[in-house]
């Protein structure tokens, strides 16, 4: 168990946000969530899953919809309705605790990412909750359906939401998690593109084997030696790297890039000029929300579930999606996929299948071009 500083929870959303493939949202909003808890006094208390009793009732809390701006048209069709005075988060875990008549222990995230982890700690510190060093992704993913929960077959059901107008949700008797994922999404649709749900509230008995043991701290681990690295003025890439067990696989400049919102969903791609090593090549990445596919010269060189990092070279910084330029400096890399994700049942639902590719899963090599 330990109380996690300003620095610690700073190093561990830098490495989130690092492991978010690009989504997982915006950095910025992971740090106004944390700021507020620690200016009303709150405390951020890690406890690992050999702490925490097999009776203690946990949860998941995260934002759900698009990571992309709304039309400007779209937009104004909110403005008529009134915005509450607290983040839904809060009042969608106060209403949750109502409805179950218990206490929630405290909190996972549901996947690695500038906003959604610190999302799952907010909810945690502001309620006297701990959180819980473990999450069902390993990095960010698009879908409920892409989690270890769905994997070991855990229902998401109850899940109670609310949104930014105060309008609460609870869903109850959902199929499965891919129907959680329908119904959750629609909704969010209908929220400006951004829901706050919690679900999986369940006893650590049934969780401890279902999630990824650690995940918290491997994001604390990485952001701490990204950032060791950018102090001491190193190539931050190749620490990021080295750190995570994966490779630099390109760098170069952003050049042709798009994005559009459809069905709740970011989708874009951009394509990267080599430069240095890398100069004659161009390296292509699709999106949904997160990275999903790379590809070198025209040819496949990695897919999901493996991680596709992007790094602003000039700055350090993670790239989160859509917020990629023209003329951007980036470093690309590769990570190898949490172990769970490259199971059957989990290539299943997060395999290149899902990112429209009529290929198995191969595992990226770290062979750059020639």
């Amino acid at each position: 168990m330990q109380t996690l500083t300003r620095q610690d929870l700073s190093d561990i959303l830098h490495g989130a946000a690092i492991l978010g493939t690009g989504g997982g949202g915006e950095l910025s909003e992971g740090f106004a969530l944390i700021d507020d808890a620690l200016a009303k006094g709150k405390a951020f208390t890690l406890v690992g899953l050999d702490e925490v009793p097999d009776d203690a009732l946990v949860c998941t809390p995260y934002l759900l919809g698009a990571i992309s701006p709304l039309p400007e048209a779209e937009e104004r069709q909110y403005n008529r309705l009134p915005r509450i005075d607290e983040h839904p988060i809060l009042l969608a875990y106060r209403r949750f605790e109502r409805y179950l008549g218990r206490r929630f222990y405290g909190t996972i995230s549901c996947e690695l990412g500038g906003s959604n982890t610190a999302c799952a700690f907010y909810a945690a510190a502001m309620n006297g909750g701990y959180i819980l060093d473990a999450d069902p992704a390993g990095r960010a993913v698009p879908e409920i359906t892409h989690s270890t929960y769905y994997i070991n077959g855990l229902p998401a059901e109850p899940i109670m939401m609310a949104n930014e107008f105060g309008e609460c949700i609870l869903c109850e008797n959902v199929i499965d998690d891919l129907r959680a994922e329908s119904v959750v999404r629609a909704l969010a649709k209908v929220s400006r593109n951004d829901i706050a749900a919690i679900d999986h509230a369940l006893e650590m008995s049934e969780l401890r084997d279902a999630v990824i043991p650690g995940a918290i701290s491997m994001a604390w681990d990485l952001g701490r030696a990204w950032r060791k690295a950018l102090e001491a003025g190193a190539d931050v890439a190749e620490a990021v790297a080295a750190r995570s067990g994966g490779a630099v696989a390109f760098r170069g400049t952003i050049g042709t890039n798009d994005w559009s919102t459809r069905d709740g969903f970011t989708f874009g791609s951009f394509e990267i000029e080599g430069r240095g090593h890398f100069e004659g090549h161009r390296y292509q990445v699709e999106l949904k929300n997160e990275n999903l596919v790379a590809r070198l010269d025209g040819e496949v060189h990695a897919t999901i579930p493996d991680l596709i990092c992007m790094l602003d070279t000039d700055t350090g910084f993670p790239v989160t999606n859509p917020n990629y330029r023209t003329g951007q400096n980036v470093a690309v890399i590769l990570v190898h996929a949490p172990e769970a994700f490259t199971s059957p049942k989990g290539l299943e639902a997060f395999g290149p299948n899902y990112a429209g590719l009529d290929q198995p899963y191969r595992p990226f090599s770290v062979k750059g071009p020639e």
